[in-house]
C-alpha cells in the first residue's frame, strides 16, 4: 500500500549529493547513506532491528548529530529534540488538543513524518518517511531513531541541501510549494466560539475597531450555524450576510467554518445522495449498526457509518478520496450555493436560508473526529445538543474476523492515552475519538485503517477549490489536520491551546515547525483558547502573535472575553504590534510568495541561517521573518527583559527607544517594557 497523495515531485537541485552503500554481516542486511563530498554517515541501519511484516515495520538508524528537527504533530518542549533518554512520540491524526505542561508525547492533529539533521559541520539532510498509516518514532542516546508503522511502506526520501533552507526547497520540490494566501489574509483576525448571536458578535468587533485596534477579519465559529450544521445559518443570526456586506464596505474580510461532518436527515445530506457523493462507509452490510441506521431514512439503505459530533442527530464523513469526484463535486457545490445564494432571498429570514458572502474557510474536526466512539456512555450524553444519539461501536472481539484493523498487534503509542489502559478502557483503541479503522473509502479499495492520516489532507484539497469556485478569489484555507502536502491547499493553526505561558512558548516552537513541514501559514489562537487567561500573558501573546503569518485571537465558549479591547493595556499593545506588522506586511507577501514560487520558510529558526553556530541550535524561542528580520519575544511573566542570543553579524534595533542603533552580537539582555514593542532587529548587510 502506498499513500494516494498525488505528489508534483518536481525536481530540485543542490551543491552535494548522496551515496547509498549496502551491506551483509552475517546474513544480515543494513544500508547507510552517505554524504558524497565529506563521507559522513547520514543514514546507517548496522543498528538493526530492520522489521518488515504484515502490520508492523520498523527501521532504525544512528544520526552523525543530535541537532534534530522536526516529525508531529506533537507538542515538543525545545526546538531540538533530547536524545539524552528514550522517548517515544506518536503520529495518528487524532482530536486532541495540545498540552505544554511537561513532557508531553501523545499525537495530535496531524501527521508529518519528516526530520532535518544538522551536522557536525553545519551541513544539513533532511529525510521523509512518506507513510500515511499509525506510527511513532523514538529517539534514543546514540543518537538513533527507531521508526515504527503498522501498515504500509517504509518509501523514503532524503534531501542533502547542505544547507537548511535548501533542505527545506528540495523537500517542497517533492511534496509541492505552499499556497499563497491573499494580502488580506495576513490582518489581523478576531474570533471566538460562544457568541450567542450575531449582535453579540458585532459588539465585540465594534468595540475593538472603536478602540482603533487595526483588524481585517472576523471570523465565525460554530455558533452562526443552525443547529451546528454545515451550509446553514441559525436563529439569532439572520442578519449575517448583512454584516459581512458592511465588513466588505468597511474593507474587511470574513471567514467561516465548517466542519466534515454532514447530518444525515437534512437537505445537504440528501443533495449529497442525490449526486452520488460517497461516504465513509462499512465494509459489509452486516456490519451496519442498525439501531442508528434505520433511524434515517436518507442513510436506511446504506452502508454509510455513521458517527456524533456537534450537530444533534447522527452524521455521515464525506469521502474525500472519491476517485469519481462526485463527492467533491457536490462539496465544492455546496459552498458554492451558500455563497452565491447570498442575495437570493430577497427579504425571507427563514432559519437556515440565510447565505453569507465569505472570503475564507475555516475547516475543523477534520482528523476526522467522532465523539464516544467505543464508549458505553460518552460525555455527550449530558449534553443538551445531543438527545443521547447512540455512540459508533467498532467490532473489537478478541480473534474475531473484523477485529484486525481496529485491534492489531501492535497498535504504536499513537492510541489515544496510550499506556493508561488499566485506568481507561475506553481509551485504548486506534478509533478513540475518530471512526472504526476497518471502514473503507474509494468505492470499497482503500482501508480507513491505512488512509485516515490523509482525511484533512483531502478535505484541504476540495474546499480549496470550493472557495475558489464560490468567491473567483484566492483567499484562504485554514484546516486543523495536516499531512505532508497539505501546505498546497491550505494553512494550519497550531490548536485548542491552553492559555498558559507555556503554550506560549510551545506557540512559538510550532510555527517554526511547521514551516519546515512546508506549512508556512501557520499561528496559534493568540491569549489560548482553553481556560482563562490574563492581561500580562495575553498582552504578551499579542506581541509575539503579531510575528505569526496567520494571527488571530481566539477562545473557547463560556471562557471571558479575550479581544484586545478588553484590557487597555492589551488594547495598546495589540496597536503597536498590528502597526508594526502591517508597516511590514509587503516583506512577510514577498516571503509568503517566494516560498510559494521556490519553496522554503517564512518564519524560520536561527540556525537556517546559521548552522555553523551551534548557539542557535536549540534557540526555540526566537525566530527570523525570512532570513533578515529576527524575532525575540517575550514568553516568561513577570519580566521587562528577553534573554536573547544575536549571532555573529551587525544587527539594527527595530525597537521603539533606541530605532537603527546597532545591537552586539551574542548574549543579549534586552529590553522589552509593557508599553513598547517586543525586541526586533534587522541584519546587516556585510560588505563584501
Amino acid at each position: 500500500y502506498e499513500p494516494p497523495v498525488n505528489l508534483p515531485r518536481n525536481p530540485s537541485v543542490s551543491a552535494d549529493s548522496l551515496q547509498l552503500a549496502t551491506h551483509n554481516v552475517d546474513n544480515t542486511f543494513s544500508f547507510t547513506v552517505l554524504r558524497k563530498s565529506s563521507g559522513r554517515r547520514l543514514f546507517d541501519t548496522s543498528l538493526g532491528g530492520l522489521i518488515f511484516s504484515d502490520k508492523f515495520l520498523q527501521i532504525a538508524t544512528y544520526l552523525p548529530s543530535d541537532a534534530m528537527y522536526g516529525w508531529g504533530e506533537n507538542v515538543h518542549p525545545t526546538l531540538k529534540h533530547n536524545f539524552t533518554a528514550y522517548t517515544t512520540w506518536g503520529m495518528l491524526a487524532r482530536d486532541e488538543p495540545p498540552s505544554s505542561a511537561g513532557l508531553i508525547t501523545k499525537n495530535l492533529y496531524g501527521v508529518h513524518p519528516f526530520y532535518m539533521v544538522v551536522e557536525p559541520d553545519g551541513n544539513a539532510h533532511g529525510v521523509l518517511i512518506l507513510n500515511s498509516n499509525a506510527q511513532e518514532v523514538t529517539t534514543a542516546p546514540g543518537p538513533a531513531l527507531i521508526y515504527r508503522t503498522i501498515g504500509g511502506n517504509l518509501d523514503m526520501y532524503f534531501f542533502p541541501g547542505p544547507t537548511p533552507e535548501e533542505v527545506t526547497q528540495q523537500y517542497l520540490a517533492l511534496i509541492g510549494t505552499p499556497f499563497l494566501p491573499a494580502y488580506w489574509a495576513l490582518g489581523y483576525q478576531i474570533s471566538r466560539y460562544g457568541y450567542k448571536n450575531l449582535d453579540d458578535m458585532m459588539g465585540i468587533i465594534g468595540r475593538n475597531v472603536k478602540a482603533g485596534v487595526p483588524l481585517d477579519t472576523v471570523v465565525a465559529d460554530i455558533d452562526y450555524m443552525d443547529r451546528y450544521k454545515d451550509f446553514t445559518t441559525g436563529e439569532g443570526w439572520q442578519g449575517l450576510s448583512d454584516y459581512v456586506k458592511k465588513l466588505h464596505s468597511q474593507g474587511m474580510r470574513n471567514i467561516l467554518i465548517y466542519d466534515p461532518a454532514i447530518q444525515v436527515d437534512y437537505d445537504s445530506f440528501k443533495r449529497g445522495r442525490d449526486a452520488n457523493a460517497r461516504f465513509i462507509e462499512w465494509e459489509r452490510p452486516d456490519q451496519v449498526m442498525r439501531s442508528i441506521q434505520d433511524l434515517y431514512p436518507l442513510a436506511k439503505d446504506t452502508k454509510i457509518m455513521l458517527g456524533v459530533v456537534w450537530p444533534d442527530r447522527h452524521v455521515g464523513f464525506p469521502d474525500f478520496l472519491d476517485t469519481s469526484n462526485n463527492t467533491a463535486n457536490w462539496w465544492i457545490d455546496e459552498f458554492v450555493r451558500y455563497w452565491k445564494q447570498h442575495t437570493a432571498f430577497g427579504a425571507i429570514r427563514d432559519r437556515g436560508l440565510i447565505k453569507v458572502p465569505y472570503d475564507g474557510i475555516w475547516i475543523d474536526m477534520n482528523e476526522p473526529a467522532n465523539f464516544g466512539t467505543n464508549e458505553a456512555t460518552p460525555w455527550y450524553f449530558s449534553n443538551p445538543d445531543h438527545p443521547n444519539d447512540e455512540a459508533l461501536k467498532c467490532p473489537m472481539e478478541e480473534g474475531g474476523k473484523d477485529a484486525e484493523w481496529d485491534m492489531p498487534p501492535f497498535k504504536t503509542h499513537s492510541v489515544y492515552y496510550y499506556g493508561q489502559a488499566s485506568m481507561n478502557l475506553d481509551g485504548t483503541y486506534l478509533a478513540s475519538k475518530t471512526l472504526c479503522m476497518l471502514a473503507v473509502q474509494a468505492n470499497g479499495t482503500l482501508r480507513f485503517y491505512d488512509v485516515k492520516n490523509l482525511y484533512g489532507w483531502s478535505e484541504a484539497r476540495a474546499t480549496q477549490q470550493a472557495l475558489f469556485r464560490a468567491t473567483g478569489k484566492r483567499g484562504a484555507v485554514i484546516s486543523r489536520s495536516t499531512f505532508p502536502s497539505s501546505g498546497r491547499f491550505a494553512g494550519h493553526w497550531l490548536g485548542d491551546n491552553t492559555a498558559t505561558w507555556d503554550d506560549l512558548r510551545s506557540a512559538v516552537i510550532g510555527a517554526q515547525e511547521f514551516n519546515m513541514f512546508g506549512i508556512p501559514y501557520i499561528g496559534s489562537d493568540i491569549c489560548g483558547f482553553n481556560g482563562e487567561t490574563n492581561e500580562e500573558l495575553c498582552l504578551r501573546w499579542q506581541q509575539m502573535g503579531a510575528f505569526h503569518p496567520f494571527m488571530r485571537n481566539h477562545n473557547t465558549e463560556g471562557a471571558s472575553p479575550q479581544d484586545p479591547a478588553r484590557w487597555p493595556s492589551v488594547t495598546s499593545a495589540t496597536i503597536k504590534a498590528n502597526l508594526f506588522r502591517y508597516s511590514y506586511l509587503p516583506y512577510l507577501f514577498s516571503l509568503h510568495f517566494i516560498a510559494s514560487m521556490n519553496g522554503g520558510t517564512v518564519v524560520r529558526p536561527l540556525f537556517y541561517e546559521y548552522p555553523k553556530d551551534q548557539n542557535t541550535y536549540d534557540l526555540g524561542h526566537q525566530f527570523l521573518w525570512g532570513s533578515s528580520m529576527l524575532v525575540a519575544p517575550v514568553v516568561y511573566q513577570n519580566t521587562s527583559y528577553v534573554d536573547a542570543y544575536l549571532p555573529e553579524d551587525d544587527w539594527y534595533s527595530l525597537f521603539d527607544s533606541d530605532y537603527g542603533q546597532i545591537i552586539n552580537h551574542g548574549y543579549q539582555s534586552l529590553y522589552a517594557p509593557w508599553t513598547s514593542l517586543i525586541p526586533v532587529l534587522v541584519r546587516g548587510q556585510k560588505e563584501s
